[in-house]
């Protein structure tokens, strides 16, 4: 029986402790263990300080994780629960991704003032979102609307709603499942209308390379089906770079030992976008989603790409 307390880092906002959470319960669950064998290290991140300006502008993704993995390669903490679309694509050198949770909902949610849905917004109406894929598919259907950053965990963006910063905004419906909070939702975005991030939904664990220990732990809880999926997104995402400068959407989803792809690049503007999709075995995963990058880039052409970075 596992007898040394199993450090798990994470983010402070209340989602972030929501995942740490759920992770430990998984591990209580599986290895029958108490709570006390487990502690939730928080973790302030590059990307919590910075609230003056979309991320893209300040360095992308790695912004939620990398202090978080400085404390995983340093041994503060013994594994970390990110967000799998938080997650660059290339690691830092001794760490991996050893398993991810049971996907949630991969759907946006539209929460509003005083409308229902996006196409109810008064022409001009302000959304308030620091996705810039969010900001390109809602121009893409709305090009009226003004878009204006609006960061900060799900609490301080409701509140700016509250406020009157905005008549509406963009959340994971995943995020609010895992706070308990879908009620605030006003409508469901459809996802072949309104793509979700590459890996939405998903909850991923980082670990140290050769640290058995934790590893056989946490190979308990990984679900594989999940694991097949984020492999292509994240495969997708590589030959794409991954910019936080380009806007990029997709989902994979998993049916018995098929995989069905759907990808997409989008102007910030939203004005242009290519789509793209690929099928095949599960255990092609990453495969299928290196070949959908590949054959997206050639449609769109690097100058789409480069526009951008």
């Amino acid at each position: 029986m596992q007898t040394d307390v199993v450090r798990i880092g994470t983010r402070g906002s209340a989602l972030a402790l929501a995942q740490a959470a759920e992770t430990r319960a998984r591990l209580m669950a599986a290895h029958d263990l108490p709570e006390e064998a487990f502690e939730i290290v928080v973790i302030r991140t590059s990307g919590d300080r910075i609230q003056d300006r979309p991320l893209s502008e300040a360095g992308g993704k790695g912004l939620f994780t990398k202090e978080i993995e400085q404390a995983l390669l340093d041994g503060r903490i013994d594994l970390a629960a990110h967000s799998s679309k938080d997650m660059p694509t290339v690691l830092p050198d001794g760490l991996e991704i050893s398993a991810f949770l049971e996907r949630e909902d991969v759907r946006d949610v539209f929460i509003g003032r005083s409308v229902k849905r996006i196409e109810d917004l008064p022409h001009g109406a302000k959304l308030g979102t620091s996705s810039l894929r969010r900001q390109a598919l809602v121009l893409r259907l709305r090009p009226d609307l003004e878009v204006g950053m609006f960061r900060g965990n799900v609490q301080t963006r409701l509140r700016k709603l509250e406020d009157g910063v905005a008549e509406g905004t963009l959340l994971a419906m995943a995020g609010l499942k895992r706070l308990k909070m879908e009620h605030v939702a006003s409508s469901v975005m459809d996802p072949e209308a309104f793509p979700p991030a590459l890996g939405q939904g998903a909850i991923c664990l980082e670990t140290r390379i050769g640290d058995e220990r934790v590893t056989s732990l946490i190979n308990a809880i990984d679900h594989g089906p999940t694991g097949a999926a984020l492999t292509c997104e994240r495969a997708f995402l590589a030959v794409l770079d991954g910019s936080c400068r380009t806007p990029i959407a997709g989902q994979a989803i998993i049916e018995g030992d098929r995989i069905r792809f759907s990808g997409m690049v989008l102007t910030p503007d939203g004005s242009e976008a290519h789509e793209i999709s690929g099928e095949g075995q599960a255990s092609e995963a990453h495969q299928i989603g290196s070949e959908a990058g590949a054959r997206v880039r050639d449609k769109a052409g690097t100058r789409f790409f480069e526009s951008w970075d």
